[in-house]
């Protein structure tokens, strides 16, 4: 399945479900990626209360010890091209932006302008081993899933766009379909995408069966036996 041939009413769908509960369904209906793209580092969520957010990976590469190497106008006609990039379909869509610089958040690419800028373009948040800063002042509803905090930009700019990137241990391309919250992200593969709800339900039902049995009085070992039991028999 193609990425222009996944409806916005089933990306709605897959923000309904926290990202721990994404990876538990792609272990159902993509078994072979039960190890693997995910996130695994320690990151700074900006907004922890802000739901889960699905889009269309836009990959990017920066640093920011150095300045660039081209003309002041060279870079802002690559600035500008990133945006053209990011605002590109099909949408919405997620950048993720890995740090190059020997110590990633030198300086921060994400603040309020970009933040404001990139969700103007249609973006929903961004997820970067690198640093964000303004904390209070960043667009409302953006998410930012970051290394570290930090107070200055630096030298910071755009070295490469479009290019597989790896942040927090995860592996990203171009167009990747991308599921973030406050616990981290993983890809989805858009070949199982419209298996995944319903995956994601499944597994629902299985834990409630447990968890209910769980905070009952009386609750010992031969009453967890028997509701592992019958989750295993919901289908």
């Amino acid at each position: 399945m193609s990425a222009e041939s996944l409806s916005l009413e089933l990306l709605q769908q897959l923000a309904q479900f926290d990202t721990p509960t994404i990876c538990n369904a792609l272990e159902i209906v993509a078994p072979q990626r039960r190890a693997t793209g995910f996130t695994t580092h320690h990151f700074v969520c900006a907004e922890p209360e802000h739901a889960p957010i699905v889009g269309y990976a836009r990959t990017a590469t920066m640093r920011a010890v150095e300045p660039p190497a081209q003309t002041k106008e060279e870079t802002r006609r690559k600035r500008l091209d990133y945006y053209a990039y990011v605002a590109q379909p099909p949408g919405p869509s997620i950048v993720v932006m890995q740090d190059l610089d020997p110590e990633p958040g030198f300086g921060a690419f994400w603040g309020e302008v970009n933040s404001t800028i990139h969700q103007g373009l249609g973006c929903l948040g961004a997820i970067t081993n690198g640093s964000f800063r303004d904390l209070g002042a960043l667009a409302p509803g953006f998410q930012l899933l970051g290394g570290k905090l930090g107070p200055s930009h630096a030298h910071v700019h755009a070295v490469d766009f479009g290019v597989q990137v790896n942040v927090f241990g995860m592996t990203v391309a171009h167009n990747d379909l991308i599921h973030a919250d406050r616990h981290g992200a993983v890809v989805i593969p858009h070949t199982v995408a419209a298996e995944v709800p319903a995956a994601a339900a499944l597994c629902a039902r299985r834990e409630a069966v447990v968890l209910e049995a769980a905070r009952r009085s009386g609750f010992d070992i031969t009453r967890l036996r028997a509701a592992l039991e019958n989750a295993d028999e919901i289908h």
